[in-house]
């Protein structure tokens, strides 16, 4: 059975949350302040986190990042008010995995959570190759002949998409919505700026590449 922490100071919307959860068989644990949150996601290692933005205590962001620096990889997905003023990209680079506007439908809630849980559930002792890079998915981690590749989550979850999808026509919108998990998105430029940096952490030439290529009037094309 799989445990979700969800953090969140309305006790009622939590109340909501873990009685249809519980429903589709998930184990649910609590935490009504960030600290005490932050504290359980630490010690218990749930399968998932839904984490409010604002909190008292310690909020959303500072909760991210701070496991992130823990090099906790937990599934975070991130509940805010309508109307909150939110940079979702920000959000994704400190280490967030989704992103949910209350109030939001159960359907549209669990669906989340199960596309976060399915890109989480790779076989954890894979290990993807390609040219002189390797990635070793239980790690979550990235070495390119031999050295290890400093990589953002949303940079490393790009990546692993492109290598679920070899010589595949991708488009921007597709990315967007696989590996940020947003139906929608506010600019595809995104996806852009993330395989520019792909390029120049793991092309031998970025300005020739060779595994990240453009198709254009599409999106992009990854050959190993």
């Amino acid at each position: 059975m799989q445990t979700i922490l969800v953090i969140d100071d309305d006790e009622s919307l939590q109340d909501t949350i873990a009685v249809m959860l519980e429903q589709e068989g998930f184990r649910v644990v609590s935490a009504l302040d960030g600290r005490d949150g932050f504290e359980k996601a630490l010690t218990l290692k749930p399968d998932l986190l839904i984490v409010d933005l604002r909190l008292p205590g310690m909020n959303g962001v500072d909760i991210c990042k701070q496991l992130r620096a823990s090099q906790v990889q937990t599934p975070i997905v991130i509940l805010s008010a309508i109307g909150e003023e939110v940079d979702k990209v920000l959000l994704l680079e400190i280490g967030a995995d989704d992103y949910v506007v209350k109030p939001f439908g159960r359907r549209e809630l669990l669906a989340r959570i199960r596309a976060v849980l399915r890109r989480a559930s790779l076989d954890a002792h894979t290990v993807l190759r390609f040219g002189d890079t390797e990635i070793d998915l239980e790690r979550r981690a990235v070495t390119r002949n031999k050295e290890d590749v400093k990589m953002t989550p949303a940079e490393y979850n790009l990546l692993v998409y492109f290598l679920q999808n070899p010589d595949r026509p991708l488009t921007r919108d597709m990315i967007l919505n696989s590996v940020w998990g947003y139906d929608s998105f506010p600019n595809t430029r995104t996806v852009d700026a993330h395989v520019v940096k792909l390029r120049q952490k793991l092309e031998p030439d970025s300005n020739t590449p060779r595994h990240f290529l453009t198709v254009h009037g599409v999106g992009y094309r990854f050959l190993p």
